[in-house]
């Protein structure tokens, strides 16, 4: 061969590497693309099922709901699996507390967003491992594969985490807020209660037959797009998302999780308007996904968008849907480079149905008047992240 050809040859090889290369990550490993529905153990089986007949029909194969530890929870969970809809469930605590734990009561007049419970600080390992066995052991023998399992929700937030005193303080906590803050220094506690769950999650699912690959998540982490510090008054308290994500893989959570799940609610200022637009790209880099880095990074896990969505202005029918279609569109294409990446692996839109409980109809649903509505398929479509 001639040194010419030869030299050709290489020059050949050389330019499909970079082409291979340069070729986005998108294309190479899926993200999932699913949405959140919600209290389904409060509908009865036929309306289940209507719900999981539309939801497939939209094209969808990924919902976020909890199961219930019944033997109906688990016969939701296998329908909709037989379906080819998997399930990112919501593990709750299973009221696996340590014997007399206190209790933050609900206080609806006054407090009506912070539910009562037990704190993180109070939970028992031992016990919430002889239960979730015995959940996901029957999930197992039912064959039902689930997409992931996300261990809680919204724990970094006054609402969900009866370690935060009711009322809390209007203050979003740093790390260092977490190390030297009373008031943060009981959270952080129950942060590292919290660890010792995900350990004893781990330990379940490694020993599994079908979900022994199925990735474990964080709490869903509520995002609040600002900077750490004091808040307006009356604003319930949180520990910042970043500020939580250091804590914990501090203190060992890299080993136990497959990724970090995250919540966001962007502004929905000025749909269309350039500065608005580039006001959510940078608050999502800024105070969202800044933790977030690609499988096998050494300084982080990538990150799920368990819960984005936007408002309805109203909800009367005919659906007046234009805005929401600017502002989810916009919001695929923020999230793109993410995906690209490998720093984000899920997009879970909440939500699909109105809680059975509530007595109007959720804004932030994206089925709407009987039908799934336009910004609904922009938010499901996957063709918009590659």
């Amino acid at each position: 061969m001639s040194s010419k050809v030869s030299g050709w040859l290489w020059d050949l090889m050389g330019a499909l590497v970079i082409l291979l290369c340069s070729v986005p990550a998108c294309c190479a490993a899926n993200v999932v693309i699913g949405v959140n529905v919600v209290n389904v153990n409060h509908l009865s089986v036929v309306r289940q099922n209507d719900m999981l007949k539309a939801i497939k029909s939209a094209g969808v194969t990924v919902i976020r709901s909890g199961i219930p530890a019944t033997d109906d929870g688990v016969d939701f969970a296998r329908r909709a699996y037989a379906m080819g809809i998997r399930i990112d469930w919501i593990v709750s605590f299973l009221d696996a507390y340590q014997v007399g734990a206190p209790t933050r009561t609900y206080q609806k007049s006054t407090y009506s967003n912070m539910w009562s419970g037990h704190p993180l600080s109070a939970l028992d390992p031992d016990l919430f491992k002889a239960k979730f066995s015995s959940v996901l052991a029957k999930l197992d023998a039912a064959g039902v594969k689930l997409e992931a399992m996300e261990i809680g929700n919204e724990i970094n937030m006054a609402g969900f985490n009866p370690d935060f005193p009711v009322p809390s303080e209007s203050r979003q906590f740093s790390l260092e807020d977490l190390e030297h803050d009373p008031g943060a220094q009981q959270i952080a506690k129950g942060y590292l209660q919290y660890l010792k769950i995900l350990a004893q999650v781990k330990n379940v699912r490694d020993h599994t037959r079908v979900n022994r690959t199925t990735p474990i998540l964080t709490a869903g982490f509520g995002a609040y797009e600002g900077p750490e510090g004091p808040l307006s008054k009356h604003t319930p308290g949180l520990v910042s998302l970043n500020a939580t994500l250091d804590f914990l893989r501090a203190h060992g959570l890299d080993q136990w999780v497959d990724g970090y799940a995250v919540h966001v609610y962007p502004w929905s200022d000025h749909p269309g308007d350039p500065l608005a637009a580039a006001g959510r790209r940078r608050r999502l880099a800024q105070f969202v996904l800044a933790r977030c880095h690609p499988p096998g990074s050494e300084i982080g896990k990538p990150c799920w968008i368990t819960e984005w969505g936007f408002k309805l202005q109203d909800t009367m029918c005919p659906v007046n849907d234009s805005e929401r279609v600017t502002l989810v569109r916009e919001m695929m294409g923020d999230f793109k480079p993410y995906v690209e990446q490998g720093r984000l692996k899920g997009l879970i839109y909440f939500g699909w149905n109105t809680d059975p409980w509530a007595k109007s109809v959720d804004p932030f649903s994206l089925y709407q008047c009987g039908s799934l509505t336009a910004s609904g398929r922009l938010a499901l479509d996957p063709s918009l992240l590659q």
